[in-house]
């Protein structure tokens, strides 16, 4: 029988970048996963932080030479979507890098913005984009922040009747976006996002309550599509529609200068990923000049909101298999020592597939498995990949313990599985590693949290003191 190895290898491109084996045992980004599986064991979250920088600089390079190739004479800016992972490692790498703002999305990310402004990693310069319907409190904050004079704080309105809030509660002049509600793609349930004001109310609305006001002015038109950018007729019709509405709201507000094209790049979720950045950023430029100059208008500056893009691929989750059940003649389990359902809350709700593979024995044989949590819930199983309906592994067949890894599951999962909270049959958060290279390239190792214990959860259910 052939060998794991032999499988990966002659079914796709293998290795990759970011995956490759070196005695038996797989390297992620050049980590060997085994050696921090031996310091600090599993179930783990795992984050490699440069991983982040790397993809913020190839967006933000590969924009700009897009721009200097069609003559675009306007500015990019690239926005960290804070939804996807609020960390403070995941801000202040990002913000590390040059010329990154924040966009956000409800209230509690103003204090974030207030905490990394006291540590000098936001600047009162610093784009604060403030997406999202907005309840009392996240509009109140807003109005502080632009008291204070964080005056690229530029709340993105939703509805007709935000703005009139901070008219009242914002003496300083402030700068607005507007959202564009998109039509949404045919299979979709309805027909319009409920997110943004809807198309044919954009003038108007600019006339009767921005046009007239002595504070406010507009900046932004903001454009978002749920199921990201993709290389469809249906994105680039709705991205075209956007920019004529641009063109004529630019005929009539000179301060509207920039649009925001919203996140939407996709995530290596399978070996056989392919998806082409350069040639669709590449294409977004382009398109958008040559409406414009149809249009006779100047081309706006271009800001981006990318979340799962900066933060997903930098994720991992490691698991050791506890057990194996063979429950009837070819049913086998490997069960791990942890729950998707708590851990990789994607798997179960959406059925989302990430990269799935072994982190030693790669020179075993192989078979068929399903892949069983912790918990007593029967949705809690893995047992198909994106690119085929099983799942294969090695087998175990002596006492050198099997260890699997989930890759590319560094955005939401955290929040959506309720980090910090009560889980599913009460299965603790694992504990979370941080790996990072210093200036030499030696990979550096950090415990960011321990494995969550029952007295956290014991004080939210209302037992403990």
């Amino acid at each position: 029988m052939k060998s794991y190895r032999e499988l990966i290898e002659q079914t796709f491109e293998f290795p990759q970048k970011e995956f490759k084996v070196r005695d038996h045992e797989l390297l992620f980004n050049d980590v060997p996963l085994m050696d921090i599986i031996k310091q600090y064991g599993t179930p783990l979250k795992l984050t490699y932080l440069p991983r982040i920088s790397e993809n913020i600089r190839y967006v933000q390079a590969t924009f700009n030479n897009a721009m200097e190739r069609f003559k675009y004479n306007a500015k990019y800016t690239y926005c960290y979507c804070t939804k996807s992972s609020h960390f403070s490692f995941i801000m202040q790498e990002a913000l590390k890098n040059t010329d990154v703002h924040m966009e956000t999305s409800s209230s509690f990310d103003i204090p974030i913005v207030r905490s990394l402004h006291a540590q000098g990693k936001v600047s009162k310069d610093t784009y604060i984009l403030c997406n999202g319907f907005k309840m009392p409190l996240y509009r109140q904050y807003i109005s502080e922040l632009l008291n204070d004079g964080f005056h690229n704080c530029i709340p993105i309105l939703d509805n007709l009747g935000e703005v009139d809030f901070y008219e009242e509660n914002v003496t300083v002049p402030y700068k607005v976006g507007i959202r564009v509600a998109a039509d949404e793609e045919p299979k979709f349930e309805f027909y319009t996002s409920r997110l943004g004001i809807r198309y044919s109310d954009i003038n108007s609305f600019y006339k009767e309550k921005i046009e007239k006001s002595d504070k406010v002015s507009l900046k932004m038109l903001h454009f978002f599509i749920n199921t990201g950018i993709k290389d469809t007729a249906y994105y680039w019709s709705e991205l075209s529609r956007f920019i004529f509405k641009y063109c004529e709201l630019k005929k009539i507000c000179d301060s509207l200068d920039s649009i925001d094209i919203g996140g939407g790049f996709p995530i290596k979720t399978s070996l056989t990923f392919h998806y082409d950045y350069k040639y669709m950023i590449e294409q977004i430029v382009e398109n958008i000049k040559w409406i414009c100059d149809k249009n006779n208008v100047p081309v706006p500056n271009i800001f981006t909101e990318f979340g799962s893009y900066t933060v997903g691929e930098s994720g991992a989750v490691l698991y050791s298999l506890v057990d194996q059940k063979l429950q009837n003649d070819k049913e086998l389990w490997y069960m791990i020592d942890g729950s998707f359902i708590t851990h990789l809350p994607d798997a179960w709700g959406l059925n989302q597939k990430y990269i799935l593979l072994a982190l030693n024995k790669w020179d075993d044989p192989y078979h068929k498995v399903n892949i069983g949590g912790l918990t007593c819930d029967s949705m809690d199983y893995y047992n198909s990949e994106a690119h085929t309906g099983e799942v294969f592994l090695p087998m175990i067949t002596d006492e050198e313990p099997l260890y699997i890894g989930f890759f590319h599951t560094g955005a939401y999962q955290e929040s959506l599985g309720g980090y910090g909270g009560i889980q599913h049959c009460l299965i603790p958060a694992p504990k979370h590693v941080l790996v990072n290279r210093d200036e030499d390239g030696v990979i550096t190792t950090e415990l960011f949290a321990p494995e969550q214990s029952s007295e956290s959860m014991l004080k939210v259910l209302g037992y403990g003191k």
